[in-house]
């Protein structure tokens, strides 16, 4: 990287600092600032008649200012919001030594700078709530030039809403566009609201490996890396599913993580090659009893981020108030695409595919024709929660098959406005058939397809230890914050998207 070339703004600023620095400012003290009001509380709660907030001290950024000679007024913007603050230079720079105001604030304080007030509460001649500022300490010397938005004459001018910047330059985004912290204060609602569903019903919340020997719990293709002291390949996890069922095989009844995963796969407005998904298994429950849970779940989000279980998604009023429909996949097929796919080999399906005009390549096992069918036809059709169940085997190879049709499996997801939000199964606790599963993972593999599963042999192993009945479901945290906010890219609720590298000049 090349040093930076200052524009005139930006060296200005840095000619500012020295100067403060030359008076004897800090203009980046160490020094602990006592606040003990925020700009909200003050215009909420201010009461000229009570003379509460007779004693304040705040701090902020400076977003904002009129300098009319021996009087200023300022606006300071806060993690809660802005406030006025009014700053007279006798009063602030009581006696004969007037550098405060005159120089410090007048010449080398500016927009984007943090600083504290001291000073009380009133009300001015316009009726605004406002601080009257007796005391300014300088906290924090902002050097670049921030995007502030003004408007003129209907026009907007600076606004800071190119996407790949505002995600690129996450900290600025968050200053001048603060609205947009809504829907990471939504984010961590969602999540805690899940969580403390999980905590009341008696589940316990797990931490398992990051990096793993076997790629396991998902069909996706992995990123890889190397630890030199064991002289081995390691993998980051695509998913947490085999190690939290192994705790289920230890004897917990009900374990939950809230898991980073990793695929290295494309990117798109919905997909980040760095993500996090929810997953929670609980013992002796089966997929028709998770479907009630999930229902149950998603209903008390949808009201935690905002009062109400509707939510506008894509120009559609969902509602995620239960129940919701639930379709097995076969019959989606046959409703949607208007074929009977049921007892068809590999052939039959690729055949089956070309009928129906979809792309797919030599190296398709059933279940990704399977899939490319549904995904063609099918998912834009499920606006509202869909529980779409009942999927063949060759399409879930961790899950038991059906209780009354051995072709099928006891897997549901869930889709809304086309697109996939949780998965969940009756979990496939046969070591034998769970063996032969992965068998028939290796052979696709062996075929060409890099996103088929590796065989865990440790996890046969731990089955055969015993694992009791068991039902788990995984739901991805980002997707379910989109619909939750809705936002339709991934990149809105992620607070650092993966971009491509800034190329310098």
């Amino acid at each position: 990287m090349q040093q930076p070339v200052y524009n005139e703004q930006e060296q200005f600023r840095r000619n500012a600092l020295q100067q403060l620095r030359d008076l004897g400012i800090n203009p980046y003290p160490a020094e602990l600032y006592p606040k003990n009001a925020t700009a909200k509380e003050i215009l909420s709660n201010y009461d000229p008649e009570a003379g509460n907030y007779s004693s304040v001290t705040i701090a902020g950024r400076i977003m904002g200012r009129r300098i009319m000679g021996a009087a200023s007024f300022i606006e300071l913007m806060d993690e809660t919001g802005r406030i006025q603050v009014y700053l007279n230079r006798d009063q602030i720079c009581p006696g004969e030594d007037k550098t405060m105001y005159n120089t410090v604030f007048k010449k080398l304080l500016d927009i984007g700078d943090i600083i504290g007030i001291k000073g009380y509460a009133f009300i001015t001649k316009t009726g605004q709530t406002s601080v009257h500022a007796q005391q300014l300490t300088v906290l924090c010397k902002c050097l670049k030039v921030l995007p502030i938005v003004k408007e003129k004459d209907g026009v907007v001018y600076d606004e800071f809403s190119d996407p790949e910047l505002r995600y690129r330059q996450r900290y600025v985004d968050l200053i001048v566009n603060p609205e947009n912290r809504e829907t990471f204060i939504k984010r961590a609602k969602i999540i805690s609201t899940m969580r403390k569903f999980f905590d009341d019903h008696g589940y316990l919340e797990v931490e398992t490996p990051i990096l793993q020997p076997i790629p396991g719990g998902a069909s996706a293709r992995p990123f890889i890396t190397h630890h030199n002291t064991l002289d081995m390949d390691l993998f980051m996890r695509v998913a947490n599913e085999l190690y939290l069922k192994r705790l289920i095989v230890g004897g917990f009844p009900g374990v939950y993580e809230f898991a980073k995963n990793f695929r290295n796969e494309g990117m798109d407005r919905t997909h980040n090659p760095e993500f996090t998904c929810m997953e929670i298994y609980v013992a002796y429950k089966d997929y028709e009893w998770m479907m009630d849970f999930v229902e149950q779940m998603l209903e008390k989000v949808a009201i935690a981020v905002d009062g109400t279980t509707k939510k506008m998604i894509d120009g559609n009023e969902v509602d995620f108030k239960g129940p919701f429909r639930r379709l097995p996949m076969l019959e989606a097929i046959k409703e949607y695409a208007g074929v009977d796919i049921e007892g068809m080999d590999e052939d039959q399906l690729k055949q089956v595919c070309r009928d129906l005009h979809i792309k797919i390549d030599e190296s398709f096992g059933a279940s990704k024709l399977i899939d490319s069918i549904f995904g063609e036809y099918c998912e834009k059709h499920l606006i509202e929660p869909t529980f779409i169940t009942d999927y063949p085997v060759a399409t879930s190879p961790l899950t038991k098959r059906h209780r009354r049709n051995p072709d099928l499996t006891e897997r549901f997801e869930l889709f809304v406005c086309g697109k996939e939000l949780a998965n969940a199964y009756s979990e496939l606790n046969d070591p034998i058939d769970q063996l032969e599963r992965f068998r028939e993972q290796l052979r696709l593999r062996k075929k060409g397809d890099d996103e088929a599963m590796y065989v865990d042999y440790d996890f046969v192993r731990a089955l055969e230890v015993g694992m009791p009945p068991t039902s788990g479901m995984g739901i991805g945290i980002d997707r379910l914050t989109m619909f939750m906010t809705g936002k339709n890219a991934i990149q809105e609720v992620l607070l650092f998207p993966q971009l491509r590298p800034e190329v310098y000049n």
